[in-house]
């Protein structure tokens, strides 16, 4: 895979694999599949500059993300499907 660094405060995020089946075992096609708003954070950028001062980032890589349905942009690196969003657009770490 190529290497990508993210700039300011931006993430890259491995998107988890969107269900295959209902929790009652309904096997879901491919047209009605929701988009996984979860993931795991792959890269960090180093944070932003507001101010003169230095904001630096809370996510850290191998955290597991809750985001926005619309957040981000999606890219492909290395034919991996992957999401490059604003620290902003996470709206919570998982435990």
């Amino acid at each position: 895979m190529a290497s990508i660094k993210p700039l300011s405060d931006r993430v890259l995020v491995r998107p988890d694999t969107a269900e295959e089946t209902t929790s009652s075992g309904i096997i879901i096609p491919d047209s009605a599949k929701e988009k996984p708003q979860r993931g795991t954070v792959v890269a960090v950028g180093p944070g932003k500059v507001e101010n003169g001062n230095k904001i630096d980032m809370t996510v850290k890589e191998g955290d597991k993300v809750l985001y926005g349905k619309y957040s981000g942009t999606e890219i492909e690196i290395g034919g991996e499907e992957l999401m490059i969003m604003r620290e902003s657009d996470i709206l919570g770490v998982l435990s």
